[in-house]
């Protein structure tokens, strides 16, 4: 049994919420303390980029040093604990069908896409137009919230030169992943529409969302 694995069967009809989010769209909720969170990769390879906000206190937000200090690990997986730029346990992996999730790279963005794939894609849907669309949308935030993002169901390998690349092929159609909440967390989710390298398979799809209120 692979130790990074672990599907934790839920029943649909008792989830508080679930919602379909569209490649190259944007979703916010508030998951409550004790709640579970549910992402599923509905038709597999696809990149969920996401923000993490304390509700109570945006200025609390998740912090990929502190997350990879405490683990001592440049991945997200099962039993990982998602940490605050205070230092808080914001979300813990519960459950996980995929295995590795990313933290090193960031979310794509209009002068990403010039840089890395030519001009020709500058106007490209981007994650962070995404994020700052629902940032505008969202009394009390603005651009100046953008930090860095994990990337779900997307691995980026080092190699020994120090670069960076997008590994393709690590999820599959339903594969998911499961947050509990510590504490109540504002989620900003960009469901990626990247289309020039492997991250989506070059093929973007949607993704579920959907939340359980934990069982006692």
């Amino acid at each position: 049994m692979n130790d990074k694995l672990l599907d934790i069967p839920r029943d649909r009809a008792s989830a508080v919420y679930s919602e379909t989010v569209k490649a190259g769209t944007g979703w916010m909720h508030t998951v409550k303390k004790g709640q579970i969170l549910r992402i599923i990769d509905l038709c597999g390879n696809q990149s969920v980029d996401m923000l993490l906000y304390n509700a109570h206190n945006p200025g609390e937000r998740y912090n990929v040093n502190n997350t990879l200090a405490a683990q001592r690990k440049a991945l997200i997986e099962l039993g990982t604990e998602i940490r605050s730029n205070d230092d808080n346990v914001m979300f813990r992996v519960v459950a996980d069908t995929c295995g590795e999730h990313d933290t090193l790279g960031s979310g794509c963005s209009a002068e990403g896409n010039t840089i890395r794939y030519t001009g020709r894609t500058r106007y490209m849907h981007s994650c962070r137009d995404t994020f700052v669309r629902k940032f505008l949308e969202t009394p009390g935030m603005s651009k100046r919230d953008q930090t860095c993002n994990l990337n779900f169901f997307t691995k980026v390998l080092l190699d020994d030169s120090g670069h960076l690349e997008f590994a393709d092929g690590i999820s599959g159609a339903g594969k998911y992943v499961d947050l509990l909440a510590e504490m109540d967390v504002l989620v900003l989710v960009s469901n990626c529409a990247q289309l020039n390298n492997p991250c989506n398979d070059y093929n973007p799809t949607p993704v579920e969302m959907i939340i359980w209120d934990q069982e006692e």
